[in-house]
């Protein structure tokens, strides 16, 4: 008799007590298995590369990259991964702005225990799932898109985003790369890379959009 093969989940908190209470929970469900878990973003976002589960669950307030910016990086490399995003805030700006920026579903941290398993089945599906306490407040357009657009600047990885922020901030080539502990040539195919994806031109531009993606400060 055939199994189907479960679904592979990759849980990313800086809260072991949200890690752990959510594997408890996974682990009621036959279908569903917890293949690597994280507490910080950067972290999540190199094992959802180098190990791609199906489904990504990351807290949208974690150190060194927050979950929305791991959600980017990872849907620039891999533009099919999906991600639902964990979080405490129940406002509308901040839920559309996950579903905007690619998010397939919206937990609400209160809630997530009783949902997890029905929001990672339903996304496995392909389908959204948003936590009930906020859908009602949601506008349609957020609802329908089934891949939503993303801002240009989410399709720069996590690498490229540190480049981006040192070049915006003055440094040349040789101090990034000493900054980054990478190779200058490393870093002129990041530059080019950043410059393509952005469709800018000039390092003006650079710093422009550094400061609207909070990168660097006016």
């Amino acid at each position: 008799m055939r199994t189907e093969r479960r679904i592979r989940v990759l849980l990313a908190d800086d809260h072991t007590v949200v890690i752990e209470g959510l594997k408890a929970v996974l682990k009621t469900a036959a279908d569903i298995a917890v293949i690597g878990e994280a507490r910080d973003g950067r972290r999540a976002l190199a094992l959802a590369l180098a190990c791609p589960p199906d489904i990504c669950l990351f807290d949208i307030s974690m150190p060194v990259l927050n979950g929305l910016e791991a959600m980017a990086s990872l849907l620039g490399e891999r533009a099919a991964s999906k991600v639902i995003i964990l979080s405490m805030h129940d406002d509308r700006p901040t839920v559309e702005k996950a579903l905007l920026a690619g998010a397939m579903g919206y937990l609400v941290k209160e809630t997530a225990a009783e949902e997890v398993v029905r929001a990672l089945r339903a996304v496995h599906r392909g389908q959204r799932y948003v936590s009930p306490s906020v859908a009602a407040l949601l506008a349609p357009a957020a609802l329908r898109r089934s891949r939503p657009a993303r801002p240009r600047g989410s399709v720069l990885t996590a690498k490229e985003r540190d480049v981006a922020r040192l070049v915006a901030e003055g440094l040349g080539n040789r101090q990034v790369a000493a900054s980054l502990k990478i190779s200058e040539s490393t870093v002129q195919v990041h530059r080019r890379n950043i410059f393509r994806k952005l469709d800018i031109h000039k390092q003006t531009d650079l710093v422009r959009y550094a400061i609207r993606e909070g990168l660097v400060k006016p």
